[in-house]
Formats: C-alpha cells, structure tokens, sequence
C-alpha cells in the first residue's frame, strides 16, 4: 500500500492539524465555509516531513544541542538553528513523495503560479498563533522549484525567530512537525489584512482592514502603509489612506519584486467602501464559524475576494460568557486586590463563592458587572466617586465608556421622596470612636476561625464539600458585617477628610499619609515588623546566618522550585533551636499568607517556608537590633507632632477652634480605624488556609486511589467539579490538561482596569499636565520625595534590597510588606489610595507612587529615579 503523502485542501478540516499543521486545518475548513472562496491546493504533510527528517540520524544529536541551549545564549541559538536547518534542507526528497507533489501540480494545471507555505502543527492555534515565524514563497512555478521550496519550509521550523517563539510559549522542538500548504497564486488587484476586532482596543464591534495594491507581503511585513478601513455595523466609520508609490508584484521570472505604482493610483483607496463591508461581512462568516475573533490575509481579484488565511487573534483579552447578549460593562477585581495575575480554576471558583459580590471570569481573572449601577443617576455618581477614590484610572475607563452614549442605557433620574435604603453592607450610622469596637471585631473574627477549624477536622469526601458551602456561608456573613463595613469605612472616610479639609484649610497635601503613620492594630504592617524581630534573633548566629545564605542561593535558585522544609536542620546550629522557634513563631501567626494570596492555589508561606529566607537575610544586613520598636515609635511621634503643628495651625484661622476641634475628633477616628482596613484580608487569607488543608488531604485521597496523577491537579478544576469528583471518584483527565494550556496562555495576557462585553478593553488615563516631561505618572498615595536605586522585582523570593532602595514591582498585595521595612519608596503598576500596598506605605512612611503604567518595563534596575509621593509622578534619573 502506497503512503498518502499528498491530501487535496477540500478533503482537510479543522481537526487534522496533526496531519496538514494549523494554517492548513484552517485553510481546508475556510473552504466548508459557504460563500468563502479559497484558492485551490494541497498540503504535503506531516507524515512527509518524518519521512524525510528520518534520513538524517545527525539530526536528533542536533536537536538534543538545541533543547539544552540557555534560552538567553542567542548566539548560540542562531548558530545551532542554522545548522539544523541546513541538514533539513539539504534532505532529499524520496521519488515516491515527489510523484504525489508532480500529480497535485498537474491537477491544479502545469505551468501554475503557486504559493508555497509553512504550516506547523503549532500555528494558528487558539493560545499560540506563531504568526511569520515560519517561512512562505510566493510565485513558484514548477515541481523541482516547488519541492525546493518545500524543503526550505520544513528548514523554516528551525529559524532562530521560531525557536525562540516556541520556547516562550513552552513548547519542545521535537513535539512540532511541519506541513506545507501550496496553492494557486491568485494575482490580486489589492491585498491585505481584516482583524475582526480591533486588535488594539479590543472591541469585538469594530472591524479593521488593512489594505494595499498587488500582493499583500509589503503590508505583513511592513514595507509599505496601507490603507486603513474601521467598519463597525456595516458601515465604514473612519478611514485613512496612504500615498502607495510602489507595491509587490509576481515577477515572470518567478518570485516577487517591488514595482512602481502609476501616479493617478497612488492617491486612490486599494478597497471602495463597498468592498471594504462586503469583506468585513465575509470575516464575520468566517468568524461565526470558528467561534472567535479572527486575522484574516484576504486578496481581491476581478471576480471576487480570495482568503488566503485565517488565524484567531490571540492577543484579545476574552470575554466573559453570558447567556443574554445585553451590553454589559466589567470592573477587574484583581486591580483592586493588587493581584492581577492569572488564578487557577480552584482559586476562581473559591473566590467567587465566598466573594459578596457575583463575579465573571475571563482570562483566568474576575471581573464584577458593574453596569446597572453605571445605568442609573444616583448609583452611577457614587460608582465613579468610589472607583476615583480607589484608582482613578477605573473611573477615567469608566467615563470613557459613558461618552459612548449609546453603549450604556442610562435611565433617568427618578424623584424620591424617601431615601432609596442604605448602601451595600447595612446601615451606615456612625461608629463611636472607641477601640472596644476594632477589639471586638477581630476576636469574633478569630472565634469564627477558631470553630472552622475545629469543626473540619472529621470531614472528608462529599461531606467535606457539603461542610464547606456551609462554612462559606459564615465566611461571607463575617466579611458582611455591617459593623465591620462601618468599621472600614471610618478609616478611610477620616483619611479623604483630613486630606480634603486640611488641604483647603492649610494647603497641605496628604496629611493623613503622616497623620496615620504607626497607628495601632494594623496586622499587616505588623506582619512586616514582626520580621525585624525574627532577624534579631538570628543576626548574632553566625552558623545560622551561613546555613540560611545556602538556602537562598542554592534551592530558591530556580524560580519555583520546591524550597523543601529547612527548618528541620537548623536544630543541628549552633544556636539553630533559637532560630527555628523564631521563624515557627511568625508562620504560626503569618504563614497563611503568599504572593497573590487571593488565589488558594498558590503555595503559602507555611507550605514553603524558604520563601521567607531572602527577606530575612536581607534585614539582617541592613538593620540593627530592636528596629521594629524603634520605627514603630518614630512613626507614632511623627504623626503626634504633625497633629499638634495641624491643630496649632488651624487655631490661628477664623472659626479655628471648631475647625481644630472638628480635625482632632477626624484624627482620633481615623487613627482608631484604619488599621483594621487590613485586618478582614487576614481573616479571608486565615480561612482559605484552613479550607487549603482539607481540601490537599481530599486531593490526597484521590491520588492515593489512582483517581489523579498528581495532588495539584485539583487546583485547575472548579470547587464544584472538586466535589463531583470526591462523590464519583473520577476526574476527567483531558479537562485537567486543557485547563494547564488555557492557564498557561493566560499569563501573556494583560488584565483591563474595565472590560466591555464588546471586548473593549480599557485602562484608563491620567490626563495631567502637572508632571515634568518624561516623568512616569502615577497615583499619589503616600507623601514624601526620596531619590535611589530602583530595584525592579518581580518576585518576592529573588529580593536583594539595600538600605535606601526604592522598590519597582507590578502590585503589592499584603505579603510584601515584609520588603516594605528595607526599602525608603515604593512604585507599583497597580494600585490606587486605599489598596494594602498604599496603607502599608503610609504606615512605615514611605513615599509611593502606585498605578505606574508600565513601571517594571520603563524603569531598568539599578537606575537611579526619583519618587514624587506626594505629586504623584517618578523621574528617571540615569
């Protein structure tokens, strides 16, 4: 029997991108697309390129090399992928493969122009699109030139560009294989490219095209401008044309060149309106089909358009399902929880049942639907006041999306002669100002943690996850408190206050930020002191300070990679029994915490332990003993003489008495209260270590029955599938492994402050003119200018921080405040007044600029800047 190596476009769809690669599984599915016109051809296929890579055994030694090449040796990728490349090209093909090439060339007619594409079994995929990382040939004519050409194809697999594509996306060379799709060469009038959403905005409503004269290979690699077309509902809404002095064109002697474009069409559209729609309306066909937004390369000739190809937009931030098709407007909760990474599926199903709030997923983040409030008058001003308070570049997204006029129906404002009821969370009657209400609140916090642990002891199984529900019930109930929400808001109601009377009074600028500094019974700022004071009791053990460097250069060496428990051979130390008991003592109270706690998949303190190592080290170095008392009494002196200069001042005003009267009783209240704004995180975060341990015993179990490979496969099912498999003992093994893809192709992804269900993805901007030219603009959150080394971390683990640092990171959530005592400022990408970072800040009074666009990019390491806390802006200094 004679091996097919040869398979006609109309025989491939969808599903055989094993056998024909990603472009041509799209191209034989674009050609079951009614009224799509795709040019005829064939793909020589995988099954080919093995037989011929399976004449050169040098290959694989080649190969190993490359795999075992560090991915930052780019000279030594360039010269090994070259060499790969040349031993694949240089193959011969087998008689057997040519015949079947020969017979397909003369079925499409001898003598035909064709094009000759790479189509990798890693290309045009939903996750990955591999876009012109491999190589295509235009104009070929001829079976010896065509089957040269294919081989340089199967060569392209290897580019440096490839390579390098691939390992980024985590990929192995070896598990790629390469068809090659050759078609007739349509000679086009005009060419180009249709996104069926905008790639930059996102909104899935507006269409672009990208058009040009002759073949489109000026346009996709950038040779030339093009046209540019936006349609959004059939019509052409903006357009931009290009002055086109030359275009690529089919040489006669094969192959491509630049020719010059006659002057009376160099100022004309490559695309009338008309055709412009008509192509959209033909992309949104396509489009339906796949089931998401599509790239498109499309050709025009005299009868009609040709598509050439069709790849999903990878780039596009999803959208959340919903069952209605109404306009629908998202905020991102992971901007407000400082945590804008990517959750596991456990970790976003279990925030969403014990969040007070219906939550969306998308991308591996969570969004609330905020587009009712938006809708109506009176809850529409108190939406934007609360997100300008907390980020203003949600509010400034959100006001973007309202001068779209037609997006969100706005209703009128409806007289009332009574209120409408009190806000989410219960009344709102003042608190007194006594610190017995913070005193109660966090013991009936800790009670309730207390009886959760208590009570889940004897669960497993089904009836772990029917406890659970319940358990969440009084999660949601404590994080509801009304007293508790009243309790919140007092401290961060004196904050705006004294902020806004004070600075029309006295013009002073965030005086909170030193008004607040060292206030009581904050557990987060406390986390990060509690620290100094384990650094105490380890700084005058020399063997101990040696054995805890080991730790940190050699097992945290590679990011991610299990820690192990060193706290089992300190006890060996001369004075490690100290030591031991001094870490164990801050995990008792902190270990529930991590970076991006919010997610429960991710590992705790408490689970790796050395994670902590790096930041003691580091305080070991750069303090000396006794420093948490000693900053903790500076900062209280600091904000009590900055309350007597305040209230001396404002004596001296007309009406100073009240005023002064009035700010003292604000200042009482907001020292009272603000620092338990940290303490419900504890308690949520002191929870899900107790739901994270009965649900690792549950997984346990699991494995132990040889229902799952491994214990963490859990965490990338939803609580509910979690259950379902506990009751039927089985766990769909090919779901756990589509989650582990989406969840890695997550992270590439960039979460929006705001999201439309059109897919309009919005961030927001400052719109200020007060900061000098080249300064990066931000949200001013804690007072004070410093000047340092920028130190650029992006994992808590790998800090190295020097007294005088300025610390540069993506988001802060509360378990980095341990870094916070060894830096002197802070700039973050995300953030706003109130965030755990922002307080944490004020409270060891650092200066700090957060909702930096773009700061872990713009500012390198090392270089010298300059925070404006107070401004709200960072000059780069070298």
């Amino acid at each position: 029997m004679v091996e097919q190596y040869v398979v006609d476009l109309q025989e491939v769809d969808g599903t055989q991108v094993a056998l024909v690669g990603g472009k041509g599984a799209q191209l034989g599915e674009l050609t079951r697309i009614e009224g799509v016109r795709v040019p005829d051809g064939f793909c020589v296929t995988t099954d080919a390129f093995r037989l011929v890579v399976a004449q050169a055994p040098a290959l694989d030694e080649q190969l190993d090399r490359l795999s075992r090449t560090d991915p930052q040796d780019r000279e030594a990728i360039r010269t090994l992928s070259a060499r790969v490349r040349r031993t694949v090209e240089e193959l011969p093909v087998p008689a057997e493969l040519a015949a079947q090439v020969t017979g397909a060339l003369a079925r499409l007619g001898d003598g035909t122009p064709c094009a000759v594409r790479s189509s990798a079994t890693a290309e045009d995929l939903p996750t990955a699109s591999f876009a012109g990382q491999q190589d295509s040939y235009l104009n070929v004519t001829g079976p010896a030139a065509v089957l040269r050409h294919v081989s340089r194809c199967w060569a392209s697999l290897f580019t440096e560009r490839a390579v390098g594509y691939r390992r980024r996306a985590g990929l192995d060379d070896r598990a790629v294989r390469m068809a090659v799709v050759v078609q007739r060469l349509v000679l086009p009038r005009a060419s180009g490219v249709l996104f069926t959403a905008d790639p930059v905005t996102g909104d899935r409503m507006l269409a672009t095209v990208d058009a040009g004269l002759g073949l489109a290979e000026a346009l996709v690699s950038g040779l030339l401008d093009p046209d540019r077309f936006a349609v959004r509902d059939g019509e052409v809404v903006s357009r931009t044309v290009a002055a086109k002095e030359r275009a690529v064109r089919a040489l006669p002697t094969g192959g491509t060149g630049e020719v010059t474009v006659d002057q009376w069409l160099r100022e004309q559209p490559a695309l009338t309106d008309r055709e412009a729609v008509r192509l959209v309306e033909l992309g949104r066909r396509i489009e339906a089909h796949f089931g998401r937004p599509q790239d498109i390369e499309w050709c025009l000739a005299e009868d009609g358009f040709r598509i050439v190809q069709s790849r999903p937009i990878t780039t596009l931030f999803p959208v959340p399902e919903r069952a209605d098709r109404e306009n629908r407007v998202y905020v991102s909760v992971g901007h407000g929880q400082m945590m804008t990474d990517p959750m596991r599926a456990l970790g976003l199903s279990m925030w969403q049942l014990t969040a007070m709030v219906a939550m969306h997923e998308a991308g591996g983040r969570l969004f609330v639907d905020v587009t009712a409030r938006l809708a109506a008058p009176a809850s529409r001003a108190a939406l934007l006041e609360i997100q300008g308070r907390g980020d203003p570049l949600v509010r400034d997204a959100l006001e973007t999306i309202l001068e779209r006029e037609d997006f969100v129906p706005l209703l009128p404002q409806i007289p009332q002669s009574a209120p409408a009821g009190p806000p989410p969370g219960g009344a709102r009657a003042p608190l007194e100002t006594d610190p017995a209400v913070v005193t109660a609140l966090v013991e009936r916090s800790r009670a309730s943690i207390a009886a959760l642990e208590r009570d889940i002891q004897a669960k497993s199984g089904p009836a772990l996850f029917d406890f659970l529900l319940e358990a969440f019930e009084e999660h949601r109930r404590v994080l509801g408190d009304p007293v508790s929400i009243q309790a919140i808001m007092a401290g961060m109601e004196s904050t705006w206050w004294l902020n806004d009377q004070l600075r029309e009074w006295l013009g002073e600028k965030n005086a909170a930020d030193t008004l607040t500094l060292s206030a009581p019974g904050n557990v987060t700022s406390e986390m990060g002191l509690a620290l100094l004071d384990v650094a105490d009791v380890i700084r005058p053990l020399p063997e101990v300070v040696a054995f805890l460097r080991n730790v940190a250069d050699g097992e945290l060496a590679e990011a991610g990679s299990p820690t192990g428990d060193f706290l089992d051979e300190l006890a060996g130390l001369p004075g490690g029994p100290a030591a031991r008991a001094a870490v164990e003592s801050y995990l008792e109270r902190y270990g529930m915490r991590c970076v991006g706690e919010i997610d429960i998949t991710r590992p705790r303190w408490r689970e790796r332990p050395a994670t902590l190592v790096p930041v003691i080290l580091d305080n070991v170095r750069n303090f000396e003993p006794g420093a948490a008392a000693q900053r903790f009494e500076q900062g209280r002196r600091k904000a009590l003489a900055k309350e007597q200069e305040v209230l001396s001042r404002l004596r001296a005003l007309p009406d100073g008495e009240a005023k002064a009267a009035e700010t003292k009783r604000v200042i009482d209240r907001v020292r009272t209260f603000i620092g338990y704004r940290e303490y419900p995180k504890y308690g949520i975060i002191s929870r899900y270590q107790v739901y994270k341990r009965a649900l690792l015993a549950e997984a346990d179990r699991l494995v132990a029955a040889g229902v799952l490979a491994d214990r963490e496969d859990v965490f990338h099912l939803t609580f509910q599938e979690f259950h379902e498999a506990a009751r039927t003992r089985r766990v769909d093994a090919g779901l756990v492994a589509r989650r582990k893809e989406a969840f890695r192709s997550y992270h590439a992804l960039t979460p929006p402050r705001v999201l439309t269900s059109d897919g309009l993805a919005l961030s927001g901007a400052y719109r200020r003119a007060d900061a000098p030219a080249g300064a990066l603009v931000g949200v001013p959150v804690s007072a004070g200018t410093v000047e340092g080394r920028a130190r650029v971390v992006l994992d808590l683990a790998q800090a190295d921080l020097a007294a005088g640092d300025i610390l540069v990171t993506p988001f802060t959530d509360p378990s980095w405040s341990p870094l916070f005592v060894a830096v002197a400022g802070l700039v973050t990408e995300v953030g706003g007044p109130m965030t755990h970072g922002a307080v944490i800040a004020r409270e060891y009074g650092l200066p700090a600029v957060v909702g930096v666009a773009g700061a872990t990019r713009l500012i390198r390491d090392g270089q010298r800047i300059r925070v404006h806390g107070s401004d709200g802006y960072v000059e780069l200094l070298t």
